[in-house]
């Protein structure tokens, strides 16, 4: 497995909301996919996307990204062949917001990981509302670490050994839930900080989200997540 980053500069064509700065990534990323009809067919499947993204970069502090500037945003895949797709075309890409300036690829190496944090909130998309007013800690924790395993055997055909020790401490670096704005509602979930245990399996589970991003929503902007090595 290879854990494929796209940074692209965009140039912005009219203020964004910091809101919305997702949302506005969404729509060049379902442009791109859907001028190719394989990546068409991949982006309406109820499937496992396994890429993820963040925001805008730099943040403005007002929360305001301004037109006629030049911003960022990093696109993260385990999928050759889509990494190869969007290197290619992301760039080429404009819409009456963002306009799609360059692109540049590379293979994260997989080393040692202390930590993995998420950089947009982690979501768990449920009926009954945010987590918290539903689920104990512990449920959360059992979700967090099965939907990485559901990736991962997807991912690899498999099915492996649940019996080990995804991290030794969860923070929840958030003092109220963050919201994130998903079509026309706004879900709420957490920046979580994850110290990553030395088992083999779950090193190879916290490379993995680097390019799957972490809990759902992943291809939505949600679970973008950046690690520390040793």
């Amino acid at each position: 497995m290879k854990v494929y980053e796209i940074k692209t500069k965009i140039f912005l064509m009219k203020d964004l909301l910091s809101e919305e700065a997702q949302i506005e990534i969404c729509r060049i990323i379902d442009t791109t996919l859907s001028k190719d009809e394989k990546w068409l067919e991949f982006h309406k499947k109820n499937e496992f996307k396994n890429y993820c993204f963040d925001s805008l970069y730099p943040i403005p502090k007002d929360k305001i990204y301004k037109s006629n500037q030049i911003y960022t945003f990093t696109l993260r895949t385990i999928n050759e062949n889509l990494a190869s797709y969007f290197n290619q075309f992301l760039a080429n890409e404009y819409n009456s917001t963002i306009k799609c300036l360059t692109s540049e690829i590379r293979i994260i190496p997989q080393k040692f990981i202390e930590k993995i944090y998420s950089i947009t909130p982690a979501i768990i998309k449920d009926g009954s509302g945010y987590w918290k007013h539903n689920l104990s800690l512990k449920d959360f924790e059992r979700r967090l670490v099965e939907n990485l395993i559901k990736k991962y055997n997807s991912i690899n055909d498999t099915k492996i050994d649940e019996d080990f020790e995804f991290y030794t401490s969860l923070e929840f670096k958030n003092k109220k839930p963050c919201s994130f704005k998903y079509k026309d509602i706004k879900l709420l979930g957490d920046k979580i900080s994850l110290n990553i245990s030395d088992d083999k399996i779950a090193q190879d589970l916290a490379y993995m989200v680097l390019g799957t991003g972490i809990l759902e929503l992943n291809g939505r902007g949600a679970g973008f997540i950046n690690y520390r090595w040793v």
